[in-house]
């Protein structure tokens, strides 16, 4: 049965940009939940969302608007945590209902909920086209790369950032790039699972990756394995059944953190403290 479902091009494209959303979802997401970011995935999306609804609204392709959005929402969320004493969770709020509320005011503007919308808030990654495919791909490379040559540099700011400073590293600047990247990342994925359900593979991959108390670099191929696991499966499990591939994607996810966790406190697994990452350190 796989091999007939691989026979169809739709599902062959559908794997290609799944498979490349999961690994940068779980690479960026691991310096996100480290960060105490876990929900800065779910602001974005919902920023985004703001920023489809204005494609939507002008007729302007909304992919686009939505890459424009997101990025102004993550440089103003962090301009908003650093020269404010809002805390990063409250922060996140703060932008999280301004674009959900901008998008809600557009919508009801133009007449309601469309197609393209729903597409974009649940997912469509089994209708997605073959130049939607290239474009997920050459930025997920693009992603891939630029976490992989600046990965000190994150984990710098990730674990010390006064520290950084100290070293003479540019944390201003690389806050704001480490933003940028995390808010194209939300938006490139957000043909994979929706806006409503982006933050789940951003976070649940990489708390049960955690879970095994490995250093960092062990801890992004266990959850780029999850990630990758829970979407090839998904959208093979929603093509058999017919159901939606986002929400049959982060239930195998949830599936897999609850097996990860049972097996731990059955001692299949040595405990850890999962808030402390205590032996994920720059020096993995």
């Amino acid at each position: 049965m796989v091999i007939e479902a691989l026979s169809y091009g739709f599902v062959q494209k559908a794997l290609v940009a799944g498979i490349a959303v999961a690994l940068i979802c779980s690479f960026m997401g691991t310096f996100l939940v480290l960060r105490r970011y876990s929900l800065f995935g779910d602001g974005i999306a919902h920023v985004a969302f703001g920023g489809v609804s204005v494609g939507l609204f002008l007729g302007v392709f909304p992919l686009w608007t939505a890459f424009i959005v997101s990025i102004l929402g993550g440089l103003g969320l962090q301009k908003l945590r650093q020269s404010t004493k809002i805390s990063g969770d409250a922060a996140v709020a703060v932008v999280l209902v301004s674009g959900l509320a901008i998008g809600v005011i557009l919508v009801s503007s133009s007449g309601g909920f469309s197609v393209d919308l729903f597409s974009f808030l649940f997912g469509s990654i089994l209708l997605i086209s073959n130049e939607d495919t290239m474009m997920i791909l050459a930025i997920s490379a693009g992603i891939i790369a630029t976490l992989v040559v600046m990965q000190k540099q994150f984990l710098h700011l990730t674990f010390n950032e006064e520290q950084a400073k100290i070293a003479g590293l540019p944390v201003t600047l690389l806050n704001y790039a480490f933003v940028i990247l995390a808010s194209i990342t939300v938006v490139t994925s957000m043909r994979l699972v929706g806006i409503l359900l982006i933050s789940a593979l951003i976070v649940i991959p990489n708390i049960a990756a955690m879970t095994f108390g490995k250093g960092f670099k062990k801890t992004v191929g266990i959850s780029m394995s999850i990630s990758v696991i829970s979407v090839v499966s998904g959208i093979l499990l929603s093509y058999y059944y017919n159901v939606a591939p986002s929400g049959t994607i982060v239930m195998i996810a949830v599936a897999i953190l609850i097996g990860v966790l049972v097996a731990r406190s059955a001692g299949l697994i040595s405990k850890i403290d999962i808030k402390k990452q205590p032996q994920i350190t720059h020096n993995s």
